[in-house]
């Protein structure tokens, strides 16, 4: 089980939903923080659900972008899910970063399209470029590549099927 050992994290350091997380026993991990503040969380693909109902219910109520990467070559891919409090007349709303580690192996992660319906094409990108499955989703089909391509053209071990110029350059 992925939940937070208080020994090893200090409260004070870790940012309030962190915190809040920890307080209501949802798995996660804090990552610190981004270079404009945003407090950072890994969460495992399994709690993912659970946790992203949380900050909505929290007042994240604004998912600002969903994008995916491939961590290192044979590696896991990240889905990376930024949620934003919107609130009236908030000039500088509140926001956190959640990050998803998958096995490329079995790169599936719970949609969360039934919390925030902005995930819809957002997700079906991180599908068609990396082949990430969001379960659940209604509408999972490729959305930049056609339906035969085959691979997922941004995995840094993706090879262009039939591009011979650099493997016959030799």
């Amino acid at each position: 089980m992925n939940t937070v050992d208080k020994d090893k994290f200090n409260l004070e350091t870790r940012g309030r939903v962190s915190v809040w997380l920890t307080k209501h026993k949802f798995s996660h991990r804090p990552l610190g923080y981004d270079y404009r503040g945003v407090e950072i969380l890994q969460v495992k693909s399994e709690e993912w659900l659970s946790i992203a109902v949380a900050p909505y219910a929290y007042g994240f109520n604004y998912l600002r972008s969903q994008c995916a990467y491939d961590a290192t070559p044979g590696g896991s891919l990240v889905s990376v899910y930024h949620l934003t409090q919107m609130q009236d007349h908030s000039d500088q709303p509140e926001e956190i970063c959640a990050k998803v580690f998958v096995s490329r192996k079995n790169p599936q992660i719970p949609s969360v399209y039934w919390v925030w319906k902005s995930a819809d094409f957002q997700e079906r990108e991180s599908y068609d470029m990396l082949g990430i499955i969001h379960q659940g989703h209604p509408y999972l089909k490729r959305i930049l590549m056609p339906e035969s391509w085959i691979g997922w053209p941004l995995r840094k071990d993706y090879v262009v099927p039939n591009f011979y110029e650099l493997q016959d350059a030799y």
